[in-house]
């Protein structure tokens, strides 16, 4: 079985791109017309979705999948495959996809998606799909959060690490994974109730928690989130507290970079810190970096330059719908500079990269969501765009 999305098909254009009708610019949007006719040069809307996105990741072969967690409705896919004609494919069956909230006492946790976060290739032939298994961010579904691996020539789960509750504590909520260069580990960002990072050894399936609740995996104190100008809040006025979120890794793999979506602040840690003492249960707080200012943000990527072999982070920049970078060689100190800004990008969310250098990102419009406005919709429409080699 398939289930069809509404979709937009890829649409390329020497001078522009034709993709509808966008949604009204705000006054600060029509405000900045530069910006504007330079995203519409190089966005392009890859597929729209009727359920709320967050992860994307693409292949080494091109091949296109992302994930729908259960926030605010019983997603009838979690993870599925974008297939050329625009239809969705659960993936890697319809029988890992066929959790539903109400039904969880029928179906093992364990062998089946629960609330999925994030897919992520490898670049070795599999893509890892992170299952924090808290629905509604509302509580650990016991014996469900885990990291899975599916083997992409076969199509099939290769192998399921399941975190205890000495990794997925209560009130966690595992959020993203890279993986380092030589594929023995996995870095994961904990962005629950007390923040941390966790360190996975693939081939023992071991995992460790560190830097839990340290400073720099925790909501940064007097930082407010704000989309349309104002401050994001729950219904019942509570503020936006998410913990350790955005996470990337140096092209060289010798640093993991990280920071709490509400927060400023980046940081980042040798590797080497993580996989030695951090996994052997040591503390490693003295080995993490303040590496600068760069505002509320959700993903991150890093990307290597051909020209001159250094790292530039890609980040999304949840407040102003943009997308933004710098140059990491120019250290802490270094600026931001918007790449493109786009009424269209309402809350970009995860990005990944095509092999032929295109950037892709999600947009999960969190800020539209039941979470914060109640009389929204329970399924939320969401998209899927691409940058084609965007500009360094």
């Amino acid at each position: 079985m398939r289930i069809t999305p509404m979709f937009l098909a890829l649409v390329f254009a020497g001078a522009g791109l034709s993709s509808g009708t966008a949604p009204a610019q705000t006054q600060a949007a029509r405000a900045d017309q530069p910006a504007q006719r330079r995203a519409d040069m190089v966005l392009q809307q890859a597929a729209q979705f009727e359920h709320q996105v967050t992860g994307v990741t693409v292949s080494e072969r091109g091949r296109i999948f992302v994930n729908f967690p259960r926030w605010t409705e019983d997603s009838p896919v979690s993870v599925a495959e974008v297939m050329k004609d625009g239809s969705l494919r659960p993936y890697p069956d319809e029988r890992w996809n066929a959790w539903r909230n109400v039904r969880r006492d029928e179906l093992d946790p364990s062998a089946h998606w629960v609330c999925v976060q994030s897919v992520v290739a490898d670049g070795r032939g599999s893509i890892w799909v992170v299952d924090p298994a808290a629905p509604a961010v509302d509580g650990v579904v016991p014996g469900g959060p885990k990291l899975v691996r599916i083997d992409l020539a076969t199509d099939r789960v290769a192998q399921v690490i399941r975190f205890g509750q000495d990794v997925a504590i209560p009130g966690s909520y595992l959020n993203d994974v890279r993986f380092s260069n030589d594929g023995k580990y996995a870095y994961l960002t904990d962005a629950g109730q007390r923040g941390a990072l966790v360190v996975v050894d693939l081939a023992a399936g071991r995992a460790r928690r560190v830097l839990d609740g340290h400073p720099s995996t925790q909501p940064e104190k007097g930082v407010v989130v704000r989309t349309g100008g104002k401050p994001l809040r729950y219904p019942d006025g509570r503020p936006v507290l998410f913990a350790a979120d955005s996470i990337a890794l140096s092209s060289d793999g010798a640093w993991l970079y990280w920071k709490a979506l509400t927060g400023n602040t980046l940081y980042r840690i040798r590797t080497t810190a993580l996989t030695r003492r951090g996994l052997a249960g040591e503390d490693v707080s003295s080995q993490v970096q303040s590496y600068g200012k760069v505002g509320p943000t959700d993903g991150l990527w890093i990307s290597r330059r051909a020209d001159t072999g250094s790292d530039t982070l890609y980040l999304t920049s949840i407040e102003d719908n943009a997308i933004k970078a710098r140059d990491l060689a120019q250290g802490p100190a270094g600026g931001l500079r918007t790449v493109l800004q786009d009424p269209r990008l309402r809350w970009p969310d995860t990005f990944s990269q095509g092999p032929d250098g295109s950037l892709y990102v999600t947009t999960s419009r969190i800020q539209d969501s039941a979470f914060f406005n109640r009389d929204a919709p329970l399924a939320l429409p969401t998209q899927l765009w691409r940058l084609p080699r965007p500009r360094d």
